[in-house]
């Protein structure tokens, strides 16, 4: 089993916040793993150059999958994903901002969707899962899809707007903000923000820091399983407990002990390690 988060390089740092390499090989002998993988405040595309996954949306019960390269925007439900026996998985995770600014896609429209990469892609991107699956090790795959990134920018880039660094900055500081004082930091006005933030993270700014804090928590747990919960709420910016099971119910439909049990069966878990990227 293999869990790799890699930095991008100097030239993408302002479009990449990491590159994620995911590879479980099972036996076809044992069951298919199911992984509950919660919203994030993330947009990335996927590339699975080997077995596929299937996935569920367990809010609305929409279905996907089968797809070698995905692009997908902000999550704001539960998704169950089924992975293959032989299953790898690189994944660019974006800046915010970077997908609108790549795409020229407004990222509302791709809010909880899993979508065929080749629609925003040129067909180049088939030949980047072939590259990807004739690596001789990990960090051979990272100048492909680095080569590839930089042809895409190269072709059509939007320029970056303040609002991509206040998204940034609310995945990265767990403190509560106001809209008024994100809009201020911004040089917005309140309803500007809520537009040009909607257009370029695919939500509103309250609900990304919602998904940023609840994020925040869930891997805290997994990362330190013992801590209790008021001291993991406190820690992740929730004014007490009740806050914290409040955002857990909203996201996940479950209180955060009853996901956290739902989470012990993903397929990291069968090798000993915990989801805490």
């Amino acid at each position: 089993m293999v869990l790799f988060e890699f930095p991008p390089s100097r030239q993408l740092a302002d479009y990449v916040r990491t590159y994620r390499i995911v590879h479980f090989q099972f036996d076809h002998s044992q069951p298919s793993f199911c992984k509950p993988y919660p919203p994030k405040p993330e947009q990335c595309l996927t590339f699975y150059p080997r077995d596929c996954e299937r996935v569920e949306y367990m809010g609305s019960n929409k279905q996907a999958g089968n797809l070698r390269a995905v692009l997908f925007g902000q999550q704001t439900e539960v998704t169950n994903r089924y992975v293959g026996k032989d299953f790898l998985l690189f994944q660019i995770v974006f800046n915010p901002g970077a997908v609108y600014r790549i795409t020229g896609v407004p990222s509302h429209e791709i809010t909880n969707a899993y979508l065929d990469a080749e629609t925003f892609f040129n067909r180049d991107i088939k030949a980047v899962n072939n590259r990807l699956n004739d690596c001789n090790n990990y960090r051979d795959m990272i100048p492909v899809i680095e080569s590839f990134l930089l042809q895409q920018i190269r072709l059509k880039s939007y320029d970056a707007h303040r609002v991509d660094i206040i998204g940034d900055m609310m995945i990265k500081d767990s403190e509560n903000r106001t809209v008024d004082w994100l809009a201020r930091t911004a040089c917005l006005s309140a309803r500007q923000l809520e537009r040009v933030f909607s257009e370029r993270m695919g939500v509103s700014p309250k609900y990304f820091t919602k998904v940023a804090r609840f994020e925040n928590a869930f891997r805290m747990k997994n990362k330190y399983p013992n801590m209790d919960w008021l001291t993991i709420a406190l820690h992740c910016g929730y004014y007490d407990y009740q806050h914290l099971v409040k955002d857990y119910k909203s996201l996940t439909l479950k209180t955060p002990t009853a996901f956290h049990l739902l989470d012990l069966s993903a397929p990291e878990r069968f090798f000993g390690e915990a989801d805490t990227y």
